[in-house]
């Protein structure tokens, strides 16, 4: 969905250059910019790729998720023994001459203590003990006889892929995600395995992850200073010497937004998998051919609109949310909540006002919390007007029109700059969703703000309505009333709930 594909098949490309035998590349972005999507597509080319007589194995690897109480090392090793293990023929005499190599391989090396010292004498560039050579040793009768220490280790693995029954294996591509997510021993540790262990003819590692995370977690592994005047640091230039070249992750285009956001509202209109792998297509297509998704033949009418909403939302969601598809999908999925919630309270909220008034809540909480308080005060619609209207001359805000007492209130950059976002908001909108947010506010939040409540006024006697607090409003079983909203002179509407003397705080048309 994400138009990833040239991504993939450069790093595809690479690790079958034999030039670059073995090797280790680095796939790099930031957290949700589509690493792992990326990792799913080098796996699909390499399968599809795959023929009986050659075979390239694919490892999956997370080291996030290793066991903490058997080692970053172990883990990696053992995925890679096991699948190692899965190409060997039991019943063929190769094959089980195969399994015997393998198993006294994974029987010779006692795993804790080998990776443990391994750890500790490169780390600190010490030459291991006599005594901690000889503690490698398994207790294994059969490993007595065998080289000790963890090159011969290396040779042994090596002599591995070569056995006449893995003729067919031409290349081991171990994929590891989520090593941005780990501890520093762990960090440290899998990067040790990939440089100790495994970096022989025949290996290939793809180390998904924000390569600045992970040369801070290997910055406080190793306890060096941090450096601020320019210089490579320590942690970087080690980071390097094990992964040769990276491959970065583009954030998402402005095309690519929009295509995302159509796909994601898209998806649950179509009739199959079949008819949303064809939208896939199409939209790739258009992005090959540097077209416009206004070009895309949607005869179906839930397309049509899924593809509007996407248009709308782009420009918004592109800016703020710096093209990151995860923070794009979590705030779909939130905006939706917000938008069932509201449906079933008798809020009609669309879906790019939402995603307006969401964007300011969760990147500019200060200035979400003056709307809130512009609706406490019942100055929401006039303050509103005013912000649009320095938003489109280009002004300060410094001369806004007085809320109270002719005193004045000058707009943040931030707000300014958020009104100018499209759609332009008018109270009805506006207050519907801050009704909403307003109870969705954590107790902790509530501790810090004032209690925020709801009062318009009445222009037939200039006087301000009832105050109601907003939390009542919300967790009211009763519905807001759908009449249109009849604008007196500059002033609110007066509203009210079916059934209730009480004003809803909900000014919203229809």
């Amino acid at each position: 969905m994400l138009s990833f594909d040239a991504i993939a098949d450069t790093v595809v490309d690479a690790l079958f250059d034999g030039e670059l035998d073995p090797v280790a590349l680095g796939l790099e972005g930031t957290w949700g910019s589509g690493k792992t999507t990326v990792l799913h597509l080098i796996e699909k080319r390499i399968d599809a790729a795959n023929a009986d007589d050659q075979v390239v194995i694919v490892v999956r690897s997370n080291p996030w998720q290793y066991d903490p109480t058997v080692g970053a090392k172990e883990s990696l090793i053992a995925e890679i023994l096991g699948a190692l293990s899965a190409q060997f023929n039991a019943t063929d005499p190769v094959g089980q001459a195969g399994l015997t190599a393998l198993r006294a391989l994974v029987r010779r090396v006692n795993w804790s203590k080998a990776v443990k010292m391994a750890a500790r004498t490169t780390l600190t560039l010490q030459l291991p003990s006599l005594d901690d050579v000889f503690d490698l040793v398994s207790d294994d009768p059969e490993s007595l006889d065998s080289p000790k220490g963890m090159a011969s280790f290396k040779d042994e693995f090596q002599k591995l892929l070569t056995d006449p029954a893995l003729a067919h294996v031409s290349r081991v591509v171990v994929l590891v995600d989520d090593l941005d997510r780990c501890l520093p021993p762990t960090v440290v540790e899998t990067l040790e395995t990939i440089r100790l262990f495994l970096s022989v003819p025949g290996m290939c590692f793809v180390v998904a992850a924000d390569a600045a995370r992970v040369a801070e977690a290997i910055r406080m592994h190793l306890g060096t200073p941090q450096v601020g005047d320019g210089r490579e640091s320590v942690a970087s230039l080690y980071l390097h010497k094990i992964v040769q070249t990276t491959v970065p992750v583009p954030a998402l285009s402005s095309f690519d937004t929009r295509a995302y956001l159509f796909l994601l509202l898209a998806r649950q209109e179509c009739g199959s998998e079949a008819a949303f792998e064809e939208l896939v297509r199409a939209c790739g297509e258009l992005r090959v051919a540097a077209g416009s998704l206004d070009d895309l033949a949607l005869p179906e009418k839930p397309l049509q609109s899924a593809m509007q909403s996407a248009a709308r939302l782009t420009p918004i969601l592109y800016e703020k949310l710096q093209a990151n598809p995860r923070r794009i999908k979590r705030f779909m999925n939130d905006l939706n909540v917000r938008q069932s919630i509201a449906n079933r309270r008798g809020i009609a909220l669309s879906p790019d006002a939402v995603a307006k008034l969401m964007v300011l809540e969760r990147t500019l909480p200060a200035d979400f919390d003056t709307l809130l308080s512009w609706l406490s005060a019942g100055v929401l619609r006039p303050r509103l007007e005013r912000l649009a209207e320095v938003a489109e001359s280009g002004s300060s805000g410094a001369g806004a029109d007085a809320m109270d007492g002719g005193d004045e209130e000058a707009f943040s950059a931030t707000m300014i700059r958020w009104a100018k976002l499209p759609p332009a908001l008018d109270a009805a909108t506006a207050g519907g969703y801050l009704t909403l947010a307003a109870a969705f506010r954590s107790p902790a939040s509530k501790q810090r703000h004032r209690p925020v409540v709801v009062a318009w006024s009445d222009p037939s006697d200039g006087k301000q309505a009832s105050l109601t607090p907003i939390r009542g409003v919300v967790d009211s079983e009763s519905r807001v009333d759908t009449a249109p909203v009849s604008r007196g002179d500059g002033d609110g509407p007066s509203r009210r709930r079916r059934g209730s003397g009480e004003a809803t705080g909900c000014d919203r048309a229809t």
